[in-house]
C-alpha cells in the first residue's frame, strides 16, 4: 500500500469514525411531563434584607398556596398585550407577565398549526412566567410589600403596545405606594419600571427583584448534547450555562429552602432560561450591580432565576425607582445582536455557539447575509459552500497538485517497491528520497478531508441551533432545512399519495430520500477521479464508503446534506481541473466502467 493511499485512507477513516460517533450519540428519552406545582418560590434578598420564607415572599399568604391560588389567578383581571410580533396578557394578580405567544412562529409547518406559546400562567401545564416585587427589610413585614398574589390596580393605560405603556399601582395602607410601569418595544423586550413612595411609613428598607419561574422541565426539551438548554447568564463578561439537571446539584440555601447558586455582578449582566429557539432573560440596566441567582426548589419542581437589586432605605417623603428589562421571545440573531449593540453586554452569546464559536459565529453571519441577499436559505447554504471552497482553495490546490504529481510518480514508485522487495526500511528510505527529489508531500492529499471536519461540525451546530434555519424552505418538498429530508423511497419521493416513514425511525434510515441519494452519488463520482486501489482491503472500503455515508447522513438536517452535496460537487470539479492542468487526465468513465467489472478472484 503506497503512502498516498495510506494517508488518504487514514484521513477518510478518521472522518468516518468521528461522524459515526456523532451520529449514534442519540439524546436520552424525553422526561415525562411534571405535575403542576403550587406557586411558592423564595423571594430573593438584597443587602441588608433578610430572606423570607417561600410562602411569605412570593405567595404572600400561605393559605392561598396550592390549587385554590391557581383558580384565583385564573379569575384575576388582565391587561392585554398586542404588538405586531407578540400577543398575550398581564395578570393584575402579582402583576405577572404570564401569558405570551409569538405571532411570527408556529409549532409546525401545518398552516393551521397554533402559534408558539412563550409564557403560561400558574395552574397551566408547565407554567412559565415572570414576576416582580420588593423583599421587605427593616420596618416592613411580608404583607407590607407587593408579592406574587398582590392584586394591583390599573393606574394608566388599557392595552400594552409599543406606543402605549401601562402602569399598575398598589397601596399597602401603611404609607407606601407602589407603581409598576410596563412597556414593550417592537420586538421582544419588555421594560419594567418599579417605583415606591414613602408617604408616612417611617424609615423602611426594601430590595427590588425580578424573577423568572418554570414549573417542571419544558415538555419539548431536546436533551441533545450539542445544544444547551437551561439557565444562561452573563456576569461581568463571564458566560454561565447551567443545564436543568445540574441545578439539582446546587448547595442548599438554608435561608430560602431551595438549592441556589448566587453570583454578585458588579457592573453588567443578565440571567434567564434558554430553550432551543426561545429565551426569557432578566436584564438590569448596564452598570447596575445586582445579585444573580439560579435556584431549584426540588420540593415543588420549580426552576427559577432571580435578579436582586441593592437594598434602598427610604425616610418619610422619599421615593425610589429601578428599571429592569425582560427579554421574552425568539432567539433571532439580528434582534439579539441589536440589543447587544444597544448596551446589553455579551447578549449574542445567549445563542449556543459552542466551543468552536470562532467558526460558528462567522459561518452563521455569512449565511445570514447570503440568505438576506438571495432570499432562500437553501441557495444561501450552497453560496456559503462556494465561499468556503474559495477560502480554502490555496490549500486545496496544493493538495490536488500533490496528488496529481503522485500519480505521475506512480511508475517510479512501483519500481522502488520491486527493487526493495521485503526490505521495509529500504523501501521507506527510497520513497522519502523520491519525495524529496520531486518536492512532493505525500500527506498533502488528506488535507481537504481534514479541513472539512471542523467546518462540517461547525455548520452542523449552526443548522441545529440557530432559529433562522427552523422551517427555512429550499424548494419543493424541502420546506424545513433544519429537519431531515422528508422524501423517501417508500413513496417514490412523493409521487405516491402517502407519507414516508417517521423521521428518526429505522425505516426512515433505510428508506432514504433524494438528498441522501445525491450525497452518495456525489461521493462515488469523486472517488472515480482515480482508479480503484490495487489492495483488495482498500478497494472494498472505498467501494462501500459512499453508500455508508449516504445512509448515515440521511437522518441529518437536510441543510447539512445540501452543504455536503455542494461541497462534493465543487471538490470534484476543482480536483478534475487541477489534475488536468498538471498533465494528468482522470479517466472518470473508465474508472466507473471498471468498478462494475468482476475481479479476477471473483471470476474464479
Amino acid at each position: 500500500m503506497d503512502d498516498q493511499n495510506k494517508n488518504l485512507l487514514l484521513a477518510t477513516a478518521l472522518s468516518f469514525l468521528v461522524i459515526l460517533g456523532w451520529y449514534i450519540f442519540f439524546p436520552p428519552p424525553e422526561p415525562a411531563p411534571q405535575p403542576d406545582a403550587e406557586i411558592a418560590q423564595t423571594a430573593p434578598a438584597g443587602d441588608g434584607v433578610s430572606a423570607p420564607s417561600a410562602a411569605q415572599a412570593i405567595a404572600g399568604d400561605a393559605a392561598a398556596a396550592g390549587a385554590a391560588e391557581a383558580e384565583t389567578a385564573a379569575d384575576a383581571p388582565r391587561v392585554a398585550i398586542d404588538t405586531a410580533r407578540v400577543t398575550g396578557t398581564i395578570s393584575l394578580q402579582g402583576g405577572r407577565l404570564d401569558d405570551l405567544a409569538l405571532k411570527d412562529y408556529r409549532v409546525s409547518l401545518e398552516p393551521d398549526s397554533p402559534i408558539v406559546k412563550m409564557l403560561s400562567p400558574a395552574g397551566s401545564p408547565n407554567a412559565y412566567y415572570a414576576l416582580y416585587g420588593w423583599a421587605p427589610g427593616a420596618g416592613l413585614g411580608i404583607d407590607d410589600v407587593p408579592g406574587a398574589n398582590t392584586l394591583w390596580s390599573l393606574h394608566e393605560g388599557e392595552t400594552l403596545t409599543p406606543e402605549t405603556p401601562v402602569t399598575l399601582s398598589w397601596r399597602n395602607g401603611k404609607g407606601l405606594t407602589f407603581f409598576r410601569t410596563i412597556s414593550i418595544d417592537e420586538n421582544y423586550m419588555f421594560r419594567v419600571v418599579q417605583s415606591v413612595m414613602n408617604e408616612g411609613a417611617g424609615t423602611v428598607s426594601l430590595a427590588p427583584y425580578g424573577t423568572i419561574a418554570r414549573h417542571g422541565m419544558p415538555q419539548d426539551l431536546k436533551n441533545f448534547f450539542i445544544l444547551h438548554e437551561g439557565v444562561v447568564g452573563m456576569a461581568d463578561g463571564t458566560l454561565a450555562e447551567i443545564d436543568y439537571d445540574d441545578m439539582a446539584d446546587f448547595d442548599l440555601d438554608a435561608r430560602s429552602g431551595a438549592r441556589s447558586e448566587i453570583t454578585q455582578v458588579e457592573g453588567n449582566g443578565w440571567i434567564g432560561f434558554t430553550d432551543h429557539y426561545w429565551m426569557s432573560t432578566l436584564v438590569p440596566e448596564p452598570g447596575q450591580s445586582f445579585r444573580s441567582i439560579a435556584k431549584f426548589d426540588e420540593r415543588r419542581e420549580i426552576y427559577q432565576t432571580d435578579v436582586v437589586l441593592p437594598t434602598v432605605t427610604l425616610a418619610n417623603g422619599e421615593g425610589t425607582e429601578v428599571t429592569t428589562e425582560l427579554f421574552a421571545g425568539a432567539k433571532e440573531w439580528a434582534t439579539i445582536r441589536g440589543y447587544q449593540k444597544d448596551g446589553i453586554e455579551g447578549f449574542l452569546d445567549s445563542i449556543d455557539w459552542g466551543w468552536f464559536f470562532f467558526l460558528t459565529k462567522p459561518i452563521f453571519a455569512v449565511l445570514h447575509w447570503l440568505n438576506a441577499l438571495i432570499g432562500n436559505m437553501g441557495w444561501a447554504i450552497i453560496g456559503l459552500t462556494v465561499l468556503i471552497k474559495i477560502l480554502v482553495f490555496p490549500l486545496a490546490y496544493k493538495s490536488y497538485a500533490s496528488m496529481a504529481k503522485m500519480k505521475e510518480l506512480q511508475p517510479e514508485m512501483e519500481k522502488i517497491k520491486e527493487k526493495a522487495g521485503d526490505d521495509r526500511q529500504k523501501l521507506q528510505q527510497e520513497m522519502m528520497a523520491l519525495y524529496k527529489k520531486e518536492k512532493v508531500n505525500p500527506a498533502a492529499g488528506c488535507l481537504p478531508i481534514l479541513i472539512q471536519i471542523p467546518i462540517f461540525f461547525s455548520l452542523y451546530k449552526v443548522i441545529f441551533v440557530t432559529l433562522e434555519l427552523r422551517h427555512a424552505p429550499f424548494f419543493g418538498p424541502f420546506q424545513d432545512l433544519s429537519a431531515p429530508d422528508p422524501t423517501s423511497i417508500m413513496n417514490l419521493f412523493g409521487l405516491l399519495p402517502f407519507t414516508g416513514p417517521e423521521p428518526g425511525s429505522i425505516l426512515a434510515t433505510v428508506l432514504i430520500g433524494i438528498l441522501p441519494l445525491l450525497l452518495g452519488i456525489s461521493m462515488w463520482l469523486q472517488q472515480k477521479l482515480n482508479p480503484a486501489p490495487t489492495d483488495p482491503t482498500q478497494q472494498m472500503i472505498f467501494a462501500w464508503m459512499p453508500w455508508v455515508f449516504m445512509f448515515m447522513l440521511g437522518g441529518f438536517a437536510s441543510g447539512l446534506v445540501v452543504y455536503w452535496i455542494a461541497n462534493n460537487t465543487i471538490t470534484f470539479t476543482q480536483q478534475y481541473l487541477i489534475m488536468r492542468s498538471h498533465g494528468y487526465k482522470p479517466d472518470v468513465f473508465g474508472n466507473i466502467k471498471s468498478s462494475f467489472k468482476k475481479s479476477p478472484k471473483a471470476e474464479k
